[in-house]
């Protein structure tokens, strides 16, 4: 018999990003490779709810949900009794948490987290600043980074840069290289921005080899040999060493967990 998809409904009135990204959490700590996501922003009237839920029990699913206003809350939790769909608030008692304890009121109005304000324009301008100073492109800028990543070839550099900068910070990264000199702006910055970026080397291999594939190039490439490895693993901690700068292993590492440390550090 054919296993039917798992389906978990992401619903807001605003974008449901915050909800998103808390399923995709929890999904990570289980064998999720059947779940689908289905994400309904922007929700308005109780119609649109009364629609959704029905088509959650159909499926067999369940419903993650931000809602700030009241009355859609509240249908959503009289449609998933009425159908019997678990439903999961995910905002809602840190809401009642906040007015119960500070005594304040909320200003339900959807998609706060996205108002363009100083920050929205603040996370643009360090993403526009990794998009450029990605795999060294420009040493120069070195120099105005928040935080610059070193590592190996295929040490996670630039999903990390994008992500701390859609967290805000300017990021830079420079790939290191035996043959390739390390840029002189590296020494001129404080060495606790720079954060070095290792993996163990089996994993460094599968990784690569898995890169070849991809790329349709042969197996035996020097790229991922073993010995290529190793000599610019070798390379690369000398180098920080050097530098004094802080280390972090990312074997196994989940970009999240990586950029979490690197943020403890600034």
């Amino acid at each position: 018999m054919e296993k039917r998809e798992q389906m978990i409904y992401v619903c807001s009135d605003a974008v449901g990003e915050t909800a998103e990204a808390v399923v995709r959490a929890t999904i990570r700590q289980f064998d999720g490779h059947h779940v689908k996501i289905r994400r309904i922003g922007h929700i308005r009237h109780e119609d649109e709810i009364r629609a959704i839920m029905e088509e959650a029990e159909k499926s067999g699913g369940f419903v993650a949900f931000t809602l700030v206003q009241p009355e859609l809350r509240e249908m959503m939790k009289e449609e998933a009794i009425r159908l019997g769909v678990r439903a999961v608030d995910i905002m809602g008692p840190m809401m009642q948490a906040f007015i119960d304890t500070f005594n304040d009121s909320p200003k339900r109005k959807p998609g706060l987290l996205h108002e363009l304000d100083d920050d929205y324009f603040k996370r643009v301008e360090a993403i526009e600043f990794a998009v450029k100073c990605d795999d060294g492109r420009d040493t120069h800028a070195l120099l105005q980074a928040q935080i610059i990543l070193i590592g190996v070839s295929r040490t996670s550099k630039t999903p990390l840069s994008i992500y701390l900068a859609h967290k805000g910070w300017k990021v830079a990264n420079f790939p290191l290289m035996p043959e390739v000199k390390a840029p002189k702006e590296l020494f001129l910055v404080p060495n606790h921005r720079i954060m070095g970026l290792t993996m163990d080397a089996s994993q460094l291999l599968k990784i690569r080899t898995e890169r070849l594939k991809a790329l349709g190039l042969p197996h035996g490439a020097k790229y991922a040999s073993v010995e290529r490895i190793m000599e610019e693993l070798d390379y690369a901690n000398s180098l920080m060493r050097q530098l004094g700068c802080h280390v972090i292993n990312v074997t196994d590492r989940a970009i999240e967990e990586t950029a979490g440390i690197i943020m403890g550090y600034m």
